[in-house]
């Protein structure tokens, strides 16, 4: 755990589960509580500033970008990771969808384009491909997977709208 002189504890709401961290610095960021203090590898450290996606989670339903939220930002909200998201074998229909389209190459994008997917498709599961691109935009993939992705995700708008909800 992070340690930091009179600190005040953090209550955190992560994946369904009421967690309590001592210990935490105000500065600390989202990502660095998951990762480092929860040992939630799901989000990952891309860029640091917020521009890239891999460190997308869910805030109270929304996607957001965990390097650049303080965790004290987020004390007692309600925050999914891709490990809440979803587990093998109760996959979210986003998940099912990206390893039915083996959406995946090198995965470093991945977290972040399925949680921003589920949570447009939560909004919107009639989105257009037009929609979907744009909401993607933001992330960014560096193996050239974007077809894959992009079928991934309206495979799952498909399975969503037909009933297959998380």
């Amino acid at each position: 755990m992070t340690a930091s002189c009179g600190a005040e504890p953090l209550h955190l709401q992560v994946n369904g589960q009421a967690r309590s961290l001592e210990g935490v610095p105000r500065e600390a960021t989202l990502l660095h509580v998951l990762r480092n203090d929860l040992g939630l590898n799901g989000p990952k450290y891309g860029c640091g500033l917020g521009q890239c996606g891999a460190c997308t989670v869910h805030v109270d339903g929304v996607a957001a970008r965990a390097c650049v939220i303080p965790a004290h930002g987020v004390a007692h909200r309600a925050v999914t990771t891709l490990e809440g998201l979803g587990a093998r074998g109760s996959w979210h229909p986003v998940q099912a969808a990206f390893e039915d389209a083996q959406a995946a190459q090198c995965g470093y994008c991945l977290n972040g384009m399925v949680m921003q997917a589920a949570a447009l498709l939560a909004r919107d599961p009639q989105a257009s491909e037009a929609r979907i691109r744009a909401e993607l935009s933001g992330n960014l993939c560096r193996c050239g997977t974007h077809i894959e992705i992009l079928d991934a995700v309206q495979r799952a708008a498909v399975r969503m709208r037909a009933g297959a909800m998380p």
